[in-house]
């Protein structure tokens, strides 16, 4: 599946919850299909910078696909985190390079999130793009 259909399938699952507040809450319960980033893996390189809580990713190549772990100290950091890196993970470098995420804007939740929330997201989506292009050289 493609990103773009990736990220409306997401919206719309989460669009059928009345409010932002709860779709947050249930973005913040909910368990993904990422596997959890090993703690032996958690090393300061791994680190996102600019990120409120501490965010490790990691990211790998298999079958021409980039594939993502990340963990988060934060159990809301970690649900954002991991919808986000859900949105990208198992995609082709260039399609991570040209899909930019619109996921929590359509879901009402950026506006409840506080600017250095949002800019610790904004930096993940940067070290996920960095990976990506670093496998197309």
């Amino acid at each position: 599946m493609k990103i773009h259909q990736r990220q409306e399938a997401f919206i719309s699952k989460y669009m059928i919850l009345p409010n932002a507040h709860e779709r947050l809450a249930a973005l913040t319960a909910r368990r993904g299909p990422l596997s959890e980033l090993p703690p032996e893996e958690r090393v300061d390189s791994a680190l996102v910078p600019g990120c409120v809580s501490r965010v490790w990713l990691a990211g790998k190549m298999e079958n021409g696909r980039c594939r993502f772990q990340i963990h988060a100290e934060s159990a809301l950091v970690k649900g954002l985190a991991a919808a986000l890196c859900e949105l990208y993970d198992d995609a082709p470098p260039q399609e991570i390079l040209d899909e930019e995420p619109h996921l929590f804007e359509s879901l009402g939740i950026a506006a409840h999130l506080s600017p250095t929330r949002l800019n610790g997201l904004a930096h993940l989506r940067g070290r996920i793009a960095e990976f990506a292009a670093s496998q197309l050289t």
